[in-house]
């Protein structure tokens, strides 16, 4: 973490929360030619990994497939802190998670099912009673990301 930030990290506990609440999240993956690629997602926590479903294929997959080191942000945005004396001190207030780890695809059927009923209590619970067609479960692709390293931080 950048040392000026020392005074300004997020305890486990925030860091939970900011994940918690968060309704997007962005995963950068490395391209075929080296380059970040990034990409907003919906997103669950579960079983300390991070799951983000959506098509088989793609060009995240196809890069995380090639290359399986990643990185995802998330972040809550407050209100701007005006300095009326400097511009230059004007800040803002926010919380942000960035999550270093690696990330492979999905492939056991039953945590498919678990990652999806969770997506779908956190995003249209009234939902949840419903189940998923075969078809679509094939069809969707889960994302597991294994976090190697967690910071958080804020300003207020």
């Amino acid at each position: 973490m950048q040392g000026r930030m020392k005074h300004h990290q997020l305890s486990k506990i925030e860091i939970d929360d900011v994940l918690k609440k968060a309704e997007v999240g962005r995963i950068g993956t490395h391209n075929e030619n080296g380059y970040p690629y990034v990409v907003p997602v919906h997103f669950i926590v579960y079983d300390e990994k991070i799951y983000i479903h959506g098509l088989i294929k793609g060009q995240k997959i196809s890069n995380l497939t090639k290359n399986d080191k990643v990185g995802f942000e998330v972040d809550e945005m407050g209100a701007i802190i005006p300095d009326n004396e400097n511009v230059c001190d004007t800040n803002t207030a926010f919380r942000s998670v960035i999550i270093l780890g690696t990330a492979k695809m999905v492939e056991d059927k039953s945590l498919k099912e678990n990652v999806l009923h969770a997506v779908v209590s956190k995003y249209t619970p009234q939902l949840s009673h419903l189940s998923f067609p075969e078809k679509m479960l094939k069809a969707t692709g889960i994302i597991e990301i294994n976090p190697i390293e967690i910071t958080g931080k804020y300003y207020k």
